[in-house]
Protein backbone atom coordinates (compact mmCIF):
# COMPACT_ATOMS: atom_id res chain seq x y z
CA UNK A 1 0.00 0.00 0.00
CA UNK A 2 1.37 3.62 -1.13
CA UNK A 3 1.79 6.35 1.85
CA UNK A 4 1.46 9.82 1.19
CA UNK A 5 5.13 11.43 2.34
CA UNK A 6 4.79 14.62 4.33
CA UNK A 7 7.42 17.09 3.00
CA UNK A 8 8.73 20.23 4.67
CA UNK A 9 9.62 23.06 2.40
CA UNK A 10 11.42 26.21 2.76
CA UNK A 11 13.61 28.55 1.25
CA UNK A 12 16.42 30.13 2.55
CA UNK A 13 15.95 33.51 1.63
CA UNK A 14 13.12 36.17 3.32
CA UNK A 15 12.70 38.43 -0.02
CA UNK A 16 9.04 38.56 -0.75
CA UNK A 17 10.02 38.38 -4.45
CA UNK A 18 13.02 35.95 -4.43
CA UNK A 19 13.67 33.74 -7.30
CA UNK A 20 14.43 31.04 -5.05
CA UNK A 21 10.35 31.19 -3.32
CA UNK A 22 9.25 31.44 -6.83
CA UNK A 23 11.20 28.15 -7.75
CA UNK A 24 10.37 26.73 -4.78
CA UNK A 25 6.57 27.49 -5.56
CA UNK A 26 7.36 24.89 -8.62
CA UNK A 27 8.81 22.61 -7.03
CA UNK A 28 6.47 22.17 -4.35
CA UNK A 29 3.51 21.72 -7.43
CA UNK A 30 5.46 19.40 -9.42
CA UNK A 31 5.98 17.69 -5.42
CA UNK A 32 2.28 17.97 -4.97
CA UNK A 33 1.82 16.57 -8.37
CA UNK A 34 4.25 13.70 -7.64
CA UNK A 35 1.99 12.44 -4.53
CA UNK A 36 3.97 14.07 -1.89
CA UNK A 37 1.90 16.13 1.37
CA UNK A 38 4.05 19.46 1.47
CA UNK A 39 3.76 22.18 4.17
CA UNK A 40 5.03 25.51 3.06
CA UNK A 41 6.84 27.58 5.18
CA UNK A 42 8.10 30.82 5.27
CA UNK A 43 11.28 31.49 7.57
CA UNK A 44 9.94 34.86 8.02
CA UNK A 45 7.16 33.67 10.44
CA UNK A 46 10.13 31.79 12.34
CA UNK A 47 12.48 34.27 13.29
CA UNK A 48 15.28 33.01 14.92
CA UNK A 49 18.95 34.89 16.75
CA UNK A 50 21.62 34.05 14.97
CA UNK A 51 23.11 30.63 16.90
CA UNK A 52 25.50 31.30 19.74
CA UNK A 53 26.20 28.52 22.51
CA UNK A 54 26.84 30.95 25.19
CA UNK A 55 22.84 32.29 24.47
CA UNK A 56 21.87 28.17 24.14
CA UNK A 57 23.22 27.62 27.39
CA UNK A 58 21.56 30.51 29.28
CA UNK A 59 18.45 30.38 28.06
CA UNK A 60 17.85 27.38 26.19
CA UNK A 61 16.26 26.87 22.36
CA UNK A 62 14.29 29.55 21.33
CA UNK A 63 10.25 28.99 20.55
CA UNK A 64 10.87 29.09 16.89
CA UNK A 65 13.40 26.71 17.51
CA UNK A 66 11.73 24.28 18.78
CA UNK A 67 8.74 24.66 16.76
CA UNK A 68 11.38 23.82 13.58
CA UNK A 69 11.96 21.33 15.47
CA UNK A 70 8.69 19.99 16.10
CA UNK A 71 8.01 20.74 11.88
CA UNK A 72 11.04 18.99 10.72
CA UNK A 73 9.96 15.79 13.33
CA UNK A 74 7.01 15.45 11.75
CA UNK A 75 7.74 15.24 8.15
CA UNK A 76 9.50 12.49 6.32
CA UNK A 77 11.44 14.92 3.97
CA UNK A 78 12.30 18.38 3.16
CA UNK A 79 12.55 20.33 0.32
CA UNK A 80 15.11 23.34 0.26
CA UNK A 81 15.06 26.30 -2.33
CA UNK A 82 18.94 27.44 -1.80
CA UNK A 83 20.28 30.86 -2.40
CA UNK A 84 23.68 31.92 -3.06
CA UNK A 85 25.25 34.97 -0.89
CA UNK A 86 29.22 35.01 -1.92
CA UNK A 87 29.36 31.54 -3.87
CA UNK A 88 27.66 29.56 -0.26
CA UNK A 89 24.51 29.25 1.35
CA UNK A 90 22.51 32.23 3.13
CA UNK A 91 23.38 32.95 6.72
CA UNK A 92 19.36 32.75 7.26
CA UNK A 93 19.61 29.12 5.69
CA UNK A 94 22.52 27.82 8.05
CA UNK A 95 21.73 29.85 11.18
CA UNK A 96 17.88 27.84 10.37
CA UNK A 97 19.69 24.66 10.08
CA UNK A 98 22.47 25.22 12.98
CA UNK A 99 19.29 26.08 15.30
CA UNK A 100 17.26 22.95 14.02
CA UNK A 101 19.93 20.49 14.90
CA UNK A 102 20.27 21.63 18.51
CA UNK A 103 17.93 19.38 19.34
CA UNK A 104 18.65 16.49 21.93
CA UNK A 105 18.52 14.04 18.73
CA UNK A 106 18.91 15.21 15.43
CA UNK A 107 15.78 15.70 13.57
CA UNK A 108 17.50 15.89 10.22
CA UNK A 109 18.93 12.61 10.59
CA UNK A 110 16.93 9.88 8.45
CA UNK A 111 14.79 12.59 6.51
CA UNK A 112 14.80 12.64 2.74
CA UNK A 113 15.98 15.80 1.29
CA UNK A 114 16.13 18.01 -2.28
CA UNK A 115 17.59 21.18 -2.81
CA UNK A 116 16.91 23.40 -5.81
CA UNK A 117 18.91 26.80 -6.13
CA UNK A 118 18.22 29.86 -8.58
CA UNK A 119 20.05 32.81 -9.32
CA UNK A 120 20.51 35.85 -11.85
CA UNK A 121 23.82 34.55 -12.26
CA UNK A 122 24.95 32.37 -15.34
CA UNK A 123 25.74 29.63 -12.61
CA UNK A 124 22.11 28.95 -11.36
CA UNK A 125 23.14 28.92 -7.66
CA UNK A 126 24.69 25.75 -8.33
CA UNK A 127 27.86 26.95 -5.84
CA UNK A 128 24.87 27.09 -2.72
CA UNK A 129 23.34 23.81 -4.24
CA UNK A 130 26.62 22.00 -3.49
CA UNK A 131 27.05 23.40 -0.40
CA UNK A 132 23.72 22.82 1.21
CA UNK A 133 23.95 19.45 -0.18
CA UNK A 134 26.77 18.61 1.74
CA UNK A 135 25.94 20.40 4.72
CA UNK A 136 22.57 17.99 4.59
CA UNK A 137 24.69 14.68 4.11
CA UNK A 138 27.09 15.42 6.67
CA UNK A 139 24.12 15.86 9.01
CA UNK A 140 22.60 12.47 8.04
CA UNK A 141 20.03 13.16 5.05
CA UNK A 142 19.60 10.91 2.08
CA UNK A 143 20.08 13.56 -0.47
CA UNK A 144 18.25 12.76 -3.85
CA UNK A 145 20.22 12.34 -6.86
CA UNK A 146 18.57 14.91 -9.03
CA UNK A 147 19.35 18.35 -8.64
CA UNK A 148 18.15 21.43 -10.08
CA UNK A 149 19.94 24.56 -10.73
CA UNK A 150 18.22 27.54 -12.46
CA UNK A 151 20.69 30.13 -13.81
CA UNK A 152 19.30 33.71 -15.42
CA UNK A 153 16.58 33.21 -13.07
CA UNK A 154 15.11 36.66 -13.56
CA UNK A 155 14.10 35.65 -16.86
CA UNK A 156 13.02 32.44 -16.19
CA UNK A 157 9.59 32.80 -15.16
CA UNK A 158 5.97 33.70 -16.74
CA UNK A 159 3.68 36.34 -14.86
CA UNK A 160 1.70 33.43 -13.87
CA UNK A 161 5.14 32.46 -11.66
CA UNK A 162 5.50 29.11 -14.03
CA UNK A 163 8.52 28.31 -15.21
CA UNK A 164 9.21 29.40 -19.26
CA UNK A 165 11.53 26.31 -19.91
CA UNK A 166 10.48 23.21 -20.64
CA UNK A 167 13.59 21.38 -19.82
CA UNK A 168 13.55 23.03 -16.46
CA UNK A 169 10.23 22.20 -15.15
CA UNK A 170 11.16 18.44 -16.47
CA UNK A 171 14.47 18.98 -13.98
CA UNK A 172 12.17 20.42 -11.39
CA UNK A 173 9.44 17.41 -11.76
CA UNK A 174 12.12 14.48 -11.87
CA UNK A 175 13.49 15.66 -8.43
CA UNK A 176 10.27 16.18 -7.05
CA UNK A 177 9.59 12.13 -8.19
CA UNK A 178 12.57 11.29 -6.59
CA UNK A 179 12.11 13.08 -3.28
CA UNK A 180 8.69 11.48 -2.89
CA UNK A 181 9.71 8.09 -3.83
CA UNK A 182 12.70 7.89 -1.54
CA UNK A 183 10.01 8.79 1.48
CA UNK A 184 7.63 6.57 0.79
CA UNK A 185 10.41 4.16 0.33
CA UNK A 186 12.11 4.62 3.63
CA UNK A 187 9.39 6.19 5.31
Amino acid sequence: MSTTPRILAFAGSARRESLNRKLLAVAVAETRAAGGEVTLLDLNDYALPLYHGDEEEAHGLPANATKLIELVTAHQGLLIASPEYNSFITPLLKNTIDWITRADENPLAGKVAAVVAASPGALGGARSLQHARHLLLHLGCHVVPAQCILPKAHEAFREDGSLAGERTRQSVATLARQLVDLARKLG
